[in-house]
């Protein structure tokens, strides 16, 4: 799929949950493979820095990310919209340290992006495919668990040592429910929890415009007048417990821990497919998961393409030799799983009766490298050569090989992936593609390639 941006500008002037700041805050459109960008324009040579989870540096009562001096919090709200509603590039102007509350949730943010549009553009999405049960565990009864699936959607359940807020579920099945069904849900605050949040310097710009609270636990009149005068807010009867505003839904709470989730994940930089199961998620544990498989995709040199058995493939091998002059023995691509603009997946199985297995090496048989290289040069064949009129007419010849790696050994049995991407345009008849076959989801072999693409008919003359 294709990333996405706004197709236009759009901006909300409003306070800080915790400065209490007038704070503006523009969305604009980005370019491909920009990313969310947050950019400080009210401090000197505006610096802006993409969100991710390299970057939180604190996490009490809302995500922080911070570089130096430039320094954003209260993200997650607008960075769960952007999510949740395709937008994969936007540049975010803000002219303090942190984002607008609004009123505690993302509707305004989706009703806007939902005003705007978006514009589709010719990069496709990054995409982490959850292929294992991955699971992250604070061991404070905090829990995340991501499972195959295939699409993204999330399970989260709270639970509080209170009277009023014990337990609750929510759940999100796809993204295109989240502006009915998440994206309305406000931030909530126990009572008891205000004055020492006040004393921590925070909240400032709380009240319950923006924020659901939570009376549980009784207090003395006296007390309870003191903290609705420091919130600026009407005075109440303190023998009165629940919430101190109506709920837009039963279960507000935990849609809103959803929402946040939902925002915090999104600092991956990567769009997920699969399944989440939070148990008392929070910005904390959000993070640092996020922080941790930000790690383990750096490890990764490419993600392997997403193949599943019953996977209908573009083209079959009857397909394929109408494209390409390879025969038995030396056709090396069984199938064409996928293809766009710039890069194509096709699959290659190889069993125990291919020929050279007999040479190479009788007491171990093991695919020569050079034929996966000539797999590799195939499969980007076919991308060069399908839209051509009479593709038989044209051949690919391979003039260079550089940077070849060959990092596990292929075996009878084995199935590879081909994976080849165009990484320069043809010029006077060359062009040249990245490529990596995997077994396994492993990078087995890789190597860049340029090939000649050639008129037969010209060369016959």
């Amino acid at each position: 799929m294709k990333q996405h941006t706004i197709n236009s500008e759009f901006s909300f002037t409003g306070k800080g949950l915790h400065t209490g700041l007038n704070i503006t805050a523009r969305f604009l459109p980005a370019e491909d493979n920009t990313g969310v960008r947050l950019c400080r324009v009210d401090l000197p040579d505006r610096p802006c820095y993409e969100a991710l989870a390299d970057y939180v540096t604190a996490t009490e009562r809302g995500t922080v990310l911070q570089q130096g001096e430039w320094k954003v919090s209260t993200v997650e709200h607008a960075l769960s919209a952007l999510y949740a509603m395709g937008v994969d590039n936007c540049l975010i102007e803000v002219d303090a340290p942190e984002m607008p509350i609004l009123d505690g949730s993302a509707k305004y943010y989706v009703e806007a992006i939902e005003k705007v549009g978006l514009k589709e553009q010719t990069a496709e999405q990054k995409v982490f495919v959850v292929r294992r049960r991955m699971e992250f565990d604070n061991k404070n009864g905090s829990k995340i668990v991501l499972l195959p699936d295939d699409e993204y959607s999330l399970d989260v359940h709270i639970g509080f040592q209170s009277m009023i807020l014990n337990n609750q579920f929510a759940s999100l099945e796809s993204l295109s429910d989240y502006g009915l069904e998440i994206a309305s849900a406000r931030t909530f605050v126990f009572l008891r929890e205000i004055q020492p949040l006040l004393q921590m310097g925070l909240i400032k710009g709380g009240d319950l415009k923006n924020a659901i609270v939570i009376y549980d636990e009784p207090l003395a009149q006296d007390v309870f007048d003191e903290i609705a005068d420091r919130m600026g807010q009407p005075r109440q009867d303190a023998s009165k417990l629940g919430y101190l505003c109506t709920l837009n839904y039963d279960n507000e709470p935990a849609r809103h821990k959803l929402l946040d989730l939902i925002g915090d994940l999104s600092l991956l930089g990567y769009r997920i497919q699969g399944r989440v199961i939070a148990t008392r998620p929070g910005h904390g544990i959000n993070t640092a998961f996020c922080r941790q498989l930000r790690q383990e995709l750096k490890r990764i040199d490419i993600l392997p393409p997403v193949y599943k058995k019953d996977h209908k493939p573009i083209y079959e091998t009857t397909d394929i030799i109408k494209i390409l002059p390879h025969r038995y023995p030396m056709l090396l691509v069984d199938k064409i799983l996928s293809m766009d603009e710039k890069s194509v997946v096709g699959i290659k199985n190889f069993t125990s009766n291919e020929p050279f297995f007999q040479g190479h090496f009788p007491k171990e048989p093991v695919v020569p490298g050079v034929l996966l290289i000539e797999a590799m040069a195939q499969t980007g064949g076919v991308l060069v050569l399908h839209e051509k009129e009479n593709p038989n007419d044209y051949m690919a010849y391979l003039v260079k090989v550089d940077k070849a790696k060959f990092r596990q050994k292929v075996k009878p049995g084995d199935t590879i992936l081909l994976k080849l991407t165009i990484t320069e345009p043809i010029r006077r008849g060359f062009i040249t593609m990245q490529g990596y076959c995997f077994v396994n989801e492993r990078i087995v072999c890789e190597a860049e390639l340029t090939a000649q693409i050639t008129n037969i008919k010209n060369i016959n003359r």
